[in-house]
């Protein structure tokens, strides 16, 4: 059975740290397919239109027909481990670091016959799950756990290290007073994190929040302001190099579009908060956290955007504020691309309209603020890149899959001045 997984001890400063390290990340064109399942933790395989057989590896023709019209669709990802081995050396410097490495091969029950990652728990012969999941390279991997949870399963290091696991982790939240911070706080605790730092603006003003996070244990409340560049980059000098996950949620919204302002003071502010924040953020908080992403079981994990789902496609009664969105969503996917060369992982969490003053006028359905907590960490411990909470950001997804010129059309009809 895995072992509990300790709290980090004291570094010594007289040992090596591990350099940040990805592993192989070539991959075929037709492979990238499992890439996009695993960035939001489903597990698909290619299915030959002609012939229906499912197919593993990825490829570009199907290897009973040779068919080239294969589509990626959900399967079974239940199995039966059929060998197993440990891999004690490899000329790989990323799994030489981390040695020793199970591996397996496993027959799935919808047909193939996968090589894959082994949980420690998973013997010969055993029914076992598979995992689809993005490694420090941001490619899909394929890791076989077992069917039944075990003891301390989520503890495994293979399986930790397709993850970002909250547990044992430093995390900054940056915005106290966002109504949700609450919900993300305890969540992040009960998960195991080791200590929840938060960001407060303007602390002479009295919020409710503050006394009821003060009183949490593993809670520090510290100074920060997204707008300000000198209060950003001094946190970062306080705790940048401790932070293994930073949780953006600081927002700054008013409704309506553009025709409904008199002037651009508000959009000003939702772009100073929304996206020049996170800009911001990144450019303090970013490359000490680059440099951590090998650092044991407090490496430096995973950067996190809460966004509203209509950055994917305007919602005109809140255009402007969606707009600052859709900005942010672009800066997000420019973050990913930065920060992939160290391993450390972008995850967006797309959510509807939440529970709180500013979206009292629309109604149900909303998204609660211990909903939101709980993507959160679920994204977090499957290690994905976009989260969708809540029935509208769920339908809005698939809506904007099935056709983007529809869902606009949809979505601004009716709206004046659209």
């Amino acid at each position: 059975m895995t072992p509990p997984l300790r709290p980090p001890s004291k570094k010594d400063p007289q040992k090596r740290t591990k350099p940040p390290l990805r592993p192989p990340e070539a991959r075929s064109r037709a492979a990238l397919g499992l890439t996009a399942a695993a960035a939001e933790g489903r597990f698909a395989l290619q299915v030959c239109e002609e012939c229906a057989t499912v197919q593993y590896p990825p490829r570009d023709a199907c290897k009973a027909c040779l068919s080239t019209d294969l589509v990626w669709r959900d399967q079974s990802s239940s199995g039966t481990l059929l060998a197993e081995t440990t891999v004690r050396t490899s000329t790989k410097l990323y799994f030489r670091e981390r040695m020793p490495w199970r591996m397996g091969s496993v027959r799935l029950d919808v047909g193939p016959v996968i090589l894959c990652h082994l949980h420690g728990d998973c013997r010969r012969d055993d029914k076992v799950t598979i995992l689809n999941r993005l490694d420090a390279a941001g490619q899909g991997v394929l890791l076989a756990v077992p069917a039944e949870r075990t003891d301390n399963m989520d503890d495994d290091p293979q399986l930790r290290a397709l993850s970002a696991d909250p547990k044992h982790r430093r995390i900054l939240i940056t915005d106290l007073r966002n109504p949700n911070t609450p919900a993300l706080a305890g969540a992040l605790l009960d998960a195991g994190a080791a200590t929840v730092f938060l960001g407060e603006s303007e602390s002479w003003r009295p919020h409710a929040n503050r006394s009821t996070l003060a009183e949490l244990e593993n809670v520090e409340i510290l100074p920060l302001d997204v707008t300000d560049t000198a209060s950003v980059e001094k946190l970062a000098g306080e705790i940048g190099g401790k932070t293994d996950i930073l949780i953006n949620n600081a927002r700054f919204m008013r409704p309506g579009g553009a025709l409904d302002r008199g002037d651009t003071a508000f959009a000003r502010e939702e772009m100073d908060v929304n996206y020049l924040g996170p800009m911001r953020l990144a450019q303090a908080f970013g490359p000490g956290m680059c440099s951590r992403t090998g650092d044991g079981v407090n490496s430096a994990a995973a950067w996190v955007n809460i966004l509203s789902v209509h950055a994917l496609s305007n919602a005109p009664e809140y255009g402007c504020f969606t707009a600052s969105n859709a900005a942010a969503y672009s800066l997000s996917q420019s973050l990913r691309g930065e920060f992939r060369t160290s391993g450390l992982r972008v995850m967006n969490v797309f959510t509807g309209p939440t529970d709180d003053d500013w979206y009292q006028e629309l109604p149900p359905p909303k998204v609660a603020p211990n909903a939101l907590a709980r993507a959160v960490v679920a994204g977090l411990k499957q290690g994905l890149e976009d989260v969708w909470c809540g029935d509208v950001a769920n339908e809005i997804r698939e809506r904007w899959r099935r056709d983007p010129k529809v869902l606009e059309r949809e979505l601004t009809q009716g709206v004046e001045g659209a």
